[in-house]
């Protein structure tokens, strides 16, 4: 499955900012106020009124070892920081010293990470901020306390509720007076709650802080979690986008040093409107079919308000509003309309189009606080962002856009380069710098890795090596008999007459392809269908049995009803393995032996088969891969899939998947999942793994707490339910995906990628984890992204180079793609799982269906 898939299959959208004017139940509308311009002191900031949406006061809880600190900064939500305080590796005696492997030849590297070469050395002093009357606005508490910067100091941070201040005021409470532009007289009280010292992670979170602020005096743009520069930006007429070049930044404590983390980031943004995009619809689909058609294209999609440049999530249409409505602003009544020319001097053409509804998510606000209403937003202002999925299909569209975002290492690193040298060349950046004694390396960082040796394959009873950099072996397999397949004596292939001479040309060419395979292939029963979901459903109902052993469909489109309901009622009502084929695919007779040979394969995989295998020197092993999909349609249900292997080669798998209730913990239910996976080793090897290692994916960042303090106890529990005197070695290690950093190295004389079994543990890694990256597979083009590996629970002993080459191994070992993937194999599978089932089924697989990899 392509990277774009796996995102779209994340969910469309993380909690946004809101800003705008909005409603929770509106007389014709009825949201609150927004919040004032910037050093307006206007009244109290106090909603009246319906609920609406709220300021952007993003509220981070972090630890700092010894208590709970709130930190937040306006647009500063960033999750990764609640992972600081987790510290796994001191509870593990054998990597306490040492968690480094030693085989494999050294390479030097350089890595997308700025080393912080000077930072204060002073303690950093926290205040408590208390206004009397209180006031409910943060960007009016912000203006009323700057009032005093000749008491502060021109160095401060202020969340709204805490101060950080790089040196101690004069007394532990000190009380200031301010007034507001009505004449309000305001007490303020600044009390001195903590002293932090400069290791605090604390401090590292003001550090991102204070880099923040270097981005926008930079006149960067936030949107999201990212910074971009709309000046610098790329158009692409013909295709109606625009690209904005932008940076993400993380400062963090390493190995070794402080160091921020910066990668090249693109945010692909639309020309067209929601409106633009509406009017469209509307002409293609007529007034009646309008709103279901709109609804259904537009919720769920992320919009840009250029005026403000932030993100919604657009979670519903109102309408039964329009731009004519009003809602409450302070005392007063006010259109949509008005508001947007009075704030935004924006004049709004349509005054019929209705609005767009994008519910709040908020963290954290003021004791007391009225919980957000959702924002209304005007179609006209809001421009779609990404790709639709006709355009993800555009070769065209994807090549053009690749040509400016998927940068090669050459380009990566100047570009990282001249961000760091910007910074440094800008006298207001360098003064914001100055005023908090931060400075930043000039080079990116210099470090040594390790690159293992490529690893043999072995298939049926031959064995062969592979191209190491191009880390890819489907030439060399090519007519060599796989390890096993049952073989394929009773098989149905289904076809419309449109299709039929694809469907025959695709049994002829199976026939030729399967023999030096070691695929025995009797001929299918072939059976034509009428080109609608009725007779094709009427078709498998009346021809598929339970001594079917495989389901072969040809679709004449890439409808996806149809794929759905093929796969809904083959792996649930009618449990038989099956594989879809689209008639275009198969259309073009120069690919057909490819194709064939890849079909051949699947086909070998879900009734049973084994490909190849690698050599994996420890016995009695269970390897188990856990990933999670968010079921948008069936409610935004969780859906956990757990892959375990049966056999010592890890070439078979036993498969289960548990769909869990909004708000439900996912180990809950993987807890009986894994309980059957360990009777299924036992009836299939005569005794119980003596190790057990779980390569747990699917983990954002802020939730790796919640895997080491709870998941960890749940995989124990199910390992106990086997009987109290067993008690295997058990790992669990959290793999990551998503990340920031990036590698290069230097080879013949210029800058390029790290081969495939580039391991990083030193450095970069972090000194409370025992952690490592992997660069595992191999890239035509653009710069290759590693994978972290950090293991949080570790009985084993494996020595630290033992796991880090098994988990190199079990990158070769996914069954859908001859070469190396990005994780290991039982990580894939279970996503695939996870998401067959979330995107299609929206139910539990049968479980005849357990042993096999049913959902290649």
């Amino acid at each position: 499955m392509t990277g774009r898939a796996r995102a779209r299959s994340r969910g469309r959208a993380r909690g946004q900012e809101i800003a705008v004017p909005g409603a929770s139940r509106a007389r014709e509308a009825e949201p609150t106020p927004a919040p004032s311009a910037e050093g307006e002191l206007v009244g109290r900031g106090r909603q009246k009124g319906t609920p609406g949406p709220f300021s952007g006061e993003a509220v981070v809880q972090i630890s700092a070892g010894f208590q709970q600190v709130k930190l937040g900064e306006r647009g500063g939500r960033r999750r990764d920081f609640q992972d600081v305080g987790v510290n796994t590796r001191q509870a593990m005696e054998h990597v306490k010293d040492s968690k480094s492997g030693t085989s494999g030849r050294p390479i030097q590297l350089s890595a997308n990470f700025f080393r912080i070469m000077s930072r204060p050395q002073w303690v950093l002093y926290q205040y408590h901020v208390d206004f009397n009357p209180p006031m409910e606005s943060r960007r009016l508490r912000s203006a009323l306390l700057f009032q005093h910067e000749e008491t502060l100091g021109s160095a401060r941070s202020f969340d709204g509720a805490l101060l950080f201040l790089p040196h101690r005021l004069h007394s532990k409470e000190t009380v200031l007076h301010s007034e507001t532009r009505n004449e309000e007289k305001v007490k303020i009280t600044v009390t001195l709650t903590n002293e932090l010292p400069p290791t605090s992670p604390v401090c590292l979170q003001l550090y991102n802080i204070i880099f923040r602020r270097i981005l926008r005096i930079l006149n960067m743009q936030q949107i999201g979690r990212n910074y971009y520069n709309p000046k610098d930006s790329l158009n692409i007429p013909q295709h109606r986008l625009t690209i904005w070049p932008g940076y993400s930044t993380t400062i963090l404590a390493y190995e070794s040093s402080i160091m921020m983390c910066t990668d090249v980031s693109h945010k692909v943004l639309r020309s067209e409107t929601v409106l633009d995009f509406m009017i469209n619809l509307r002409q293609q689909c007529g007034s009646q079919r309008f709103p279901e058609a709109c609804t259904k294209e537009l919720v769920g999609l992320i919009v840009l308000t250029k005026y403000n440049n932030k993100t919604y999530r657009i979670d519903d249409i109102a309408w039964d509003h329009t731009p004519n409505n009003t809602f409450k602003r302070g005392d007063t009544d006010i259109s949509f309309m008005k508001y947007y020319k009075t704030q935004y001097n924006l004049d709004i053409t349509d005054g019929n189009q209705v609005l767009l509804v994008s519910h709040v998510k908020r963290l954290a606000g003021p004791p007391g606080a009225a919980p957000p209403g959702p924002a209304m937003l005007i179609p006209e202002l809001c421009y779609l962002t990404g790709l639709t999925d006709k355009m993800r299909a555009d070769f065209v569209i994807m090549k053009d856009l690749a040509s400016h975002t998927r940068l090669g290492p050459v380009d990566r690193e100047g570009r990282l380069n001249r961000f760091v040298h910007n910074i440094q060349k800008d006298a207001d950046a360098q003064l914001e710098l100055d005023k908090w004694g931060l400075s930043f390396d000039k080079q990116l960082l210099n470090m040594n890795g390790r690159v293992l040796p490529a690893e043999r394959i072995f298939q049926g009873s031959r064995s062969y090596e592979y191209d190491p950099m191009s880390a890819d072996w489907s030439r060399p397999m090519r007519g060599m008999p796989i390890i096993s397949s049952p073989p394929l004596n009773d098989w149905l292939m289904f076809y419309t007459r449109r299709n039929g001479n694809e469907g025959h040309s695709l049994l002829q060419t199976l026939g030729k392809v399967s023999g030096p395979l070691g695929i025995r292939m009797q001929k299918p029963v072939m059976i034509e269908y009428q080109d609608h979901q009725e007779s094709l459903f009427r078709a498998l109902q009346q021809n598929v049995g339970p001594q079917t052993q495989m389901v072969v469909v040809i679709l004449p489109s890439n409808r996806k009803d149809k794929y759905d309901g093929v796969k809904k009622f083959l792996c649930v009502d009618c449990p038989t393995p099956s594989q879809c084929v689209l008639a275009r695919t198969l259309s073009k007779p120069q690919a057909l032996m490819t194709v064939a040979t890849k079909i051949a394969l699947q086909i070998a995989c879900k009734i049973g088969g084994e490909l190849w295998s690698v050599e994996i020197p420890l016995k009695q092993l269970m390897i188990v891969g856990i990933d999670c999909y968010h079921d948008i349609a069936a409610g935004k249900r969780s859906i956990g899939a757990l892959v375990a292997s049966l056999n010592q080669s890890m070439t078979r798998w036993f498969s289960k998947c548990v769909l869990q209730h909004k708000g439900q913990e996912i180990m809950d239910g993987l807890k009986m999942a894994l309980s059957a996976a360990l009777k299924d080793y036992l009836k299939f090897n005569n005794c119980l793994p003596s190790r057990i290692i779980v390569y747990r994916d699917g983990v954002g960042d802020g939730q790796l707490s919640s895997v080491v303090n709870y998941e960890v106890s749940q995989i124990m529990d199910s390992i106990k339910s086997m009987g109290q005197d067993y008690m295997p070695k058990l790992s669990v290690v959290v793999v990551k995906k998503r990340i920031s950093s990036r590698f290069f190295a230097f080879i013949n004389g210029k800058v390029s990628n790290p081969p495939p079994g580039t391991i990083i543990d030193t450095e970069v890694t972090r000194p409370e984890w025992y952690d490592f990256y992997i660069v595992s597979q191999s890239v035509r083009i653009g710069t290759v992204s590693p994978t972290h590996y950090n293991v949080v629970y570790d009985t084993s002993g494996l020595k630290p180079d033992h796991m880090q080459r098994l988990t190199y191994k079990l990158c070769h070992m996914y069954y859908n793609w001859q070469g190396i993937i990005r994780v290991p194999a039982p990580c894939q599978y279970a996503h695939k799982l996870a998401f067959l089932v979330g995107q299609s089924i929206h139910r539990e697989p049968n479980m005849h269906l357990d042993d096999l990899l049913f959902y290649l």
